[in-house]
């Protein structure tokens, strides 16, 4: 699959947003009343916790991929020049 610089660039900007976003609404969680009930987690909490992990994982993988692709380009356009120079 050959992706582009534009489309590497959304998959960094997008697991940068991710982690930008998702700790700030995990520390509002934690905050929230609902989060704790008499000192211990409730349900509350651990669903909001999951959702976030989840989400901070599928980011850093889209982030990484946009990485791996960004790198990527100079190497294949340099293949591709090659090829047509030999053919």
């Amino acid at each position: 699959m050959v992706i582009t610089r534009r489309w590497a660039a959304f998959l960094m900007a997008v697991g940068v947003w991710t982690w930008v976003i998702w700790p700030r609404f995990a520390l509002a969680i934690y905050r929230d009343d609902r989060s704790f009930d008499g000192g211990s987690p409730t349900s509350f909490l651990w669903v909001h916790a999951l959702l976030i992990a989840a989400s901070l994982t599928i980011g850093t993988v889209v982030g990484v991929l946009g990485v791996r692709a960004w790198r990527a380009v100079p190497k294949r356009v340099l293949t591709e020049n090659a090829a047509v120079t030999e053919k």
